[in-house]
């Protein structure tokens, strides 16, 4: 998802060519989404995730979780 400019995914999730090489991070944080959901498909709660990061609400990476579960929808639907 390289772009020149800033992609708003949506509420809460950004792609900025000036933040973090324009990888998927929370809004108005250097946070990647990437971190987050790998640590919750380590196993750690979204509790876990709060505390290490208190910058983020829980609707974000409830956000996030919501999003990576549609990309895989959509995903395995094309491949179906």
């Amino acid at each position: 998802m390289k772009s020149t400019k800033r992609i708003v995914v949506s509420r809460y999730v950004v792609s900025d060519p000036e933040i973090c090489h324009g990888q998927l991070t929370f809004v108005g944080t250097r946070i990647l989404v990437e971190s987050v959901l790998s640590y919750l498909a380590d196993g750690r709660t979204i509790d876990w995730v709060l505390a290490e990061w208190p910058r983020l609400s829980r609707a974000a990476v409830q956000e996030a979780l919501q999003l990576a579960t549609g990309a895989l929808v959509k995903q395995y639907h094309k491949a179906a």
